[in-house]
């Protein structure tokens, strides 16, 4: 198995806490790997497997506990009463009124529960309610480069950067060896079963056709500027008439199912939040290839969409940021922590790199500034600002 450390850590951190572990994500990111790796680290601690309670719910031993009471059931029934158990319930979602069993577990002292799901829509509306205050989420994603990298050996970074883009970051893709047929084959796999059962299903969407068209329109605007009534216009004009709202519905169900994420705007001067224009990027370079193949001439596109979910991987909050007329490609918040990112292929046209430096000097704060490109040159600081290789960044 690929480890998964940083998520690992996260969940040896919050072990025996009085909290739920909620693990989201998109279909197979690696939310099952992650349950197995943290029963690993249970059993090599002290824990004995009878105290290890493990349902995955895509596993049809299991698909006669279909709701809350007969799940509650039969995990009450195996708890050992005098000792602390350890609850692993995998894609609870597929269980109705799920949460019920899940509070009824929680209020048991001996109980240390986690939880997966591949939609958003768990940790909203009933469940929210019920359980706030008393969960914490961890948000899963693909493999990070670091995590490419540990698994395909450290030689020739570069060559390794083009293969994570075209070849994609799910976990198990790192096993077909970069074989682009079974790749494409696997990333179709993956792309279907989120469309039709974590979108199609959950909104009970109609016209299939019309919901790949808005897909295809995000991957293939991904770091562009858009508003809902712009994609709703500019589909239009093409042919394929849709309504403002159903774009808003559309679009907030790709983001419940984790396929694609939305940097809202922030105003680095006013210190707020604008509501006009987001960003959007994809969870997978791979799966915007099998859509759309691959495209020449976005490169750029593609390099912000790897460091806004690099940053996202280290906990931070990320937004476009807006200074005057100017934009900063993230600004990226961890609790007091405030950092700027400006983000191109290459800055070695003076030009070129007056710009993107230009973005970043407009900033009236004291806070860390860097430019990330591919150029392979030493590390720069250009009166403050920090110029980095993007590589040796997902490196760090």
């Amino acid at each position: 198995m690929i480890k998964r450390d940083i998520y690992l850590k996260k969940l040896i951190g919050f072990k025996d806490h009085p909290l739920i572990k909620v693990i989201t994500g998109i279909r197979r990111c690696g939310k099952s790997t992650l349950l197995e790796l943290f029963k690993e680290y249970l059993l090599e601690n002290g824990v004995e497997n009878d105290r290890i309670i493990s349902i995955n719910f895509e596993d049809m031993n299991f698909s006669n506990l279909d709701d809350a009471q007969k799940l509650h059931d039969f995990v009450d029934s195996r708890l050992k009463k005098n000792a602390k158990n350890y609850v692993f319930l995998d894609e609870i979602q597929k269980v109705a009124d799920f949460q019920k069993a899940v509070d009824s577990l929680y209020i048991k002292k001996n109980v240390d529960i986690y939880i997966t799901g591949s939609n958003a829509h768990l940790l909203s509306g009933e469940l929210a309610t019920l359980l706030s205050g008393r969960y914490v989420e961890i948000e899963m994603l693909p493999l990070s480069f670091k995590e490419y990298i540990e698994f395909t050996g450290k030689s020739d970074l570069s060559r390794k950067f083009a293969d994570y883009i075209r070849y994609s970051s799910f976990p198990f893709a790192v096993y077909l060896n970069n074989d682009a047929g079974k790749v494409r084959d696997y990333l179709g796999g993956i792309y279907n079963t989120v469309i039709l059962k974590d979108v199609v299903a959950k909104k009970k969407i109609a016209d299939i056709l019309m919901l790949e068209s808005v897909v295809r329109f995000m991957f293939d605007n991904i770091g562009s500027l858009l508003s809902t009534k712009k994609i709703a216009d500019t589909m239009t004009s093409d042919g394929r008439k849709i309504s403002t709202h159903t774009v808003e519905s559309y679009i907030s169900a790709l983001m419940d199912s984790f396929i694609i994420y939305r940097a809202k705007r922030y105003d680095v001067k006013g210190k707020q939040y604008l509501k006009t224009n987001d960003k959007y990027y994809i969870c997978d370079i791979g799966l915007r290839s099998f859509l759309l193949g691959n495209k020449g001439g976005d490169a750029g596109y593609v390099l912000e969409n790897v460091i806004y979910l690099e940053l996202l991987r280290r906990g931070y909050d990320v937004y476009v940021g807006k200074v005057g007329d100017k934009e900063v490609d993230f600004v990226a918040i961890k609790q007091d922590t405030v950092e700027y990112y400006q983000v191109a292929l290459t800055v070695r046209d003076e030009n070129k790199l007056k710009t993107e430096l230009a973005s970043l000097q407009a900033i009236p704060d004291h806070n860390p500034k860097y430019l990330l490109t591919l150029d392979d040159d030493p590390p720069a600081n250009h009166n403050g600002i920090r110029q980095i290789n993007a590589i040796d960044f997902l490196m760090e």
